[in-house]
């Protein structure tokens, strides 16, 4: 599952940043809003796990898979295109990286090596999202806003043309897939740029698992689905 601590303290710090940012009473950057175009970039941290569903007509039915997902990072470039006042389209191509490990628990069952019942996959992900931010009213110097949006994701660790699979100890994963992700941030104007940290979740469509050759493959025959749900903690600068 993914972290609480990790919602928690991304919530905490966007509403730590409002409240000192509203105090402000000089107003900065009393324009930005109004140009049609605008560019930035922007870093974060993120941590992904894998939503998993069971076919129950597997022939195993005692699966039980588990994830164990750790921090990554993502960094990238901003495009911004003001649609309204209180709306943009915003095209934000970067990278994302992390890292997982799946405990296959039953495949105890299966082997007497612990081993063999653990695959760590190290993802890095052309993440291309396409967003809209819907913001309010400008308050002094801040703004909240929520978006949404999706996402083409190419993965640059994927192995779904290896002809090895599990029974070789490889765990394979599709190389193309789309997400779609929803979230709640705040822009800060200060002095010389503005600055915006969110929080999103994010969650892959489609499945993202490359099922073994062996239609009865203790590892992957008991999956119907499995797609990333993450949470990113993003610093944009525009």
């Amino acid at each position: 599952m993914m972290s609480k601590k990790f919602i928690i303290f991304g919530f905490f710090l966007l509403t730590s940043i409002a409240f000192f940012s509203q105090k402000e009473k000089v107003e900065y950057l009393p324009t930005f809003d109004k140009g049609q175009i605008h560019y930035g970039f922007y870093l974060g941290l993120n941590q992904n796990d894998f939503k998993i569903s069971y076919n129950n007509n597997s022939g195993i039915p005692d699966a039980n898979i588990t994830v164990e997902p750790s921090a990554g990072f993502n960094v990238g470039l901003i495009a911004d295109l003001r649609l309204h006042k209180n709306l943009n389209l915003r095209l934000e191509p970067g990278l994302m990286t992390n890292s997982k490990k799946i405990y296959f628990h039953h495949l105890k069952n299966y082997s007497s090596n612990p081993l063999d019942s653990v695959r760590e996959v190290s993802s890095t992900y052309l993440h291309v999202p396409l967003i809209f931010k819907f913001s309010t009213d400008r308050y002094n110097n801040i703004r909240p806003y929520v978006l949404g949006g999706i996402s083409y994701n190419y993965n640059f660790s994927s192995n779904e043309a290896n002809q090895d699979d599990n029974s070789a100890s490889q765990f394979r994963m599709k190389t193309h897939n789309f997400m779609y992700e929803v979230g709640v941030g705040i822009d800060i104007y200060l002095y010389y740029f503005k600055f915006s940290p969110s929080i999103r979740g994010v969650f892959a469509l489609p499945s993202e698992i490359v099922y073994d050759k062996d239609s009865n493959s203790p590892y992957t025959a008991p999956v119907n689905y499995m797609g990333t749900r993450g949470v990113f903690l993003t610093f944009a600068f525009e």
